[in-house]
């Protein structure tokens, strides 16, 4: 049994913190901001002040926040995880930041003997809710070994990419496509509805054919009704795909489709959608049909 550590209690975070929580293996949470941890510690989950304490009280310390800066202040800031770590210590970070960050983090960490995988995580909140995410993992195969069975308990499919950084840049790639998939629904759902045909019984005639999807199946229901209840946040997308954009320009490659996601979610954000579901693209689709004012 490990006692494991659990940074960051949002959406995705409180609910793999859970899963663990109900495992065999002793569990500790921080989150930056007080209030979050009540049905964890419900579980049998202890808290704790501040990262450092997180450290010092853990094997292994899993880290699930919303951006590079945030990872960068949980690991090295005065009393974050650096600060309170033992050598042999593991940090796993299922966030979703830049593969060049990671790989610096990981060799600062590594220089006091802590080991670190990056393991981001894709299959929404109700992957992370049924422990039924995949997990994109990047490491030295020791470590990956050693993580595993911690994300077994969150992820369904658990892939061993290549060296630290291999699993942001897989992400990357997982939120390009999520780009171009959710539009792809969004534009093929405003086609049928502007045509005059009922967009249910369209869902349900593509569902088993070649158009079949995770976001039709799970997210077309949202676009049809116009209504966006919080899942993945667009404004966290967006993030996402800036590091998709800057590591394109790193490697040479070029991604028109995220480019235009890219600029339709910057609008919807200057107009106050930011914390809808992603699923929101939809509504600058049907508002350039003509479906809503």
């Amino acid at each position: 049994m490990a006692h494991i550590g659990f940074a960051g209690l949002g959406t995705m975070g409180a609910a793999m913190a859970a899963n663990l929580a109900r495992s065999e293996h002793e569990v500790t949470v921080w989150n930056r901001t007080s209030g979050r941890a009540g049905p964890l510690l419900d579980l049998g989950a202890g808290e704790v002040e501040d990262p450092a304490a997180l450290a010092a009280a853990s094997d292994i310390v899993v880290i699930c926040v919303s951006d590079t800066p945030h990872v960068e202040e949980v690991l090295f800031a005065a009393r974050g995880i650096s600060a309170g770590a033992r050598p042999g210590l593991l940090v796993i970070d299922c966030s979703t930041i830049a593969p060049a960050a990671t790989r610096s983090f990981a060799a600062r960490l590594a220089e006091a003997g802590v080991a670190f995988v990056d393991a981001p995580v894709t299959g929404g909140s109700e992957g992370a809710r049924n422990g039924t995410l995949s997990v994109l993992v990047g490491g030295g195969d020791a470590d990956v070994a050693r993580a595993r069975p911690i994300l077994e308990l969150v992820g369904r499919t658990i892939t061993h990419l290549g060296p630290v950084g291999a699993g942001q840049v897989a992400k990357a790639a997982n939120q390009v496509m999520l780009a171009g998939g959710y539009l792809a629904v969004a534009e093929g759902l405003v086609l049928a509805m502007k045509a005059g045909l009922d967009p249910e019984l369209v869902v349900a005639a593509l569902s088993g054919g070649a158009a079949g999807s995770w976001i039709l199946a799970n997210r077309s229901g949202r676009m049809i009704a116009n209504e966006y209840p919080p899942g993945f946040r667009l404004a966290l997308h967006r993030k996402d795909l800036g590091i998709a954009l800057e590591l394109a320009r790193e490697v040479g490659a070029t991604l028109p489709q995220a480019a235009l996601a890219a600029a339709i979610e910057d609008g919807l954000i200057a107009r106050g959608h930011g914390d809808e579901d992603n699923s929101a693209l939809a509504r600058a689709i049907r508002e350039l049909s003509g479906l809503d004012g």
